[in-house]
């Protein structure tokens, strides 16, 4: 599957504002909220709806409805808990469960230590969400984690990317659907993302 980047005027503003050095933690949390909410929108162009007969003040019609309750969020902690408020305001009933991850910071691999996600979760579509893909180290586990799950069906949302850790999903979970705000140039030595926003969690969270 090809990643989807997105190209909306939107998005370009907001994510340019959120890369800025001065761009403080409430404003970085806000613009974080909205880029995901916009990441949604991509997400679901293609999902699948049910025919609804609906009463308006004026008569019945007949809409369209997503069954919420086929999608589970899965931040990846603990920068991807900066992207649940935009999620849940598209979908608010949908389910959430959280996968934690920390990176060695020798090796850059993930190490894991929790995993808590609906007790239906092979039944559902999983939408991981980490606001840096940037090794894929942690990408490629958290989906392996949910695949040893059951789950079938996983979608992987990202706020900025590098090619390197999009490669390394497309080659390991070439099945896995990519949407991405921004594709950057490369990772540094150290595997940050350049030139990319800095830390997303220490943003996020203030911890700077």
């Amino acid at each position: 599957m090809k990643e989807v980047v997105l190209d909306h005027p939107l998005i370009s503003h907001k994510l340019s504002i959120l890369r800025s050095v001065d761009t403080e933690t409430k404003e970085f949390r806000e613009l974080a909220s909205d880029i995901s909410m916009l990441l949604v929108y991509e997400a679901f162009k293609e999902c699948e709806t049910e025919q609804i007969e609906v009463t308006t003040p004026m008569g019945k019609t007949v809409g369209r409805r997503i069954d919420e309750n086929k999608y589970a969020f899965i931040p990846i902690l603990r920068a991807g808990l900066g992207m649940v408020d935009g999620v849940l305001k598209i979908l608010p009933n949908a389910k959430i469960g959280h996968i934690g991850m920390w990176r060695d910071e020798k090796t850059l691999e993930p190490v894991s230590y929790y995993f808590k996600v609906p007790a239906d979760i092979e039944e559902r579509i999983a939408i991981l969400l980490d606001p840096m893909l940037a090794t894929g180290g942690s990408a490629v586990a958290a989906i392996g984690e949910l695949k040893r799950a059951g789950v079938k069906n996983i979608k992987f949302m990202a706020m900025v990317s590098a090619p390197e850790g999009i490669a390394r999903v497309k080659k390991e979970h070439p099945d896995v659907q990519i949407y991405t705000a921004a594709l950057d140039e490369c990772l540094n030595d150290t595997g940050y993302i350049v030139p990319g926003l800095g830390d997303a969690g220490d943003r996020i969270f203030g911890t700077i």
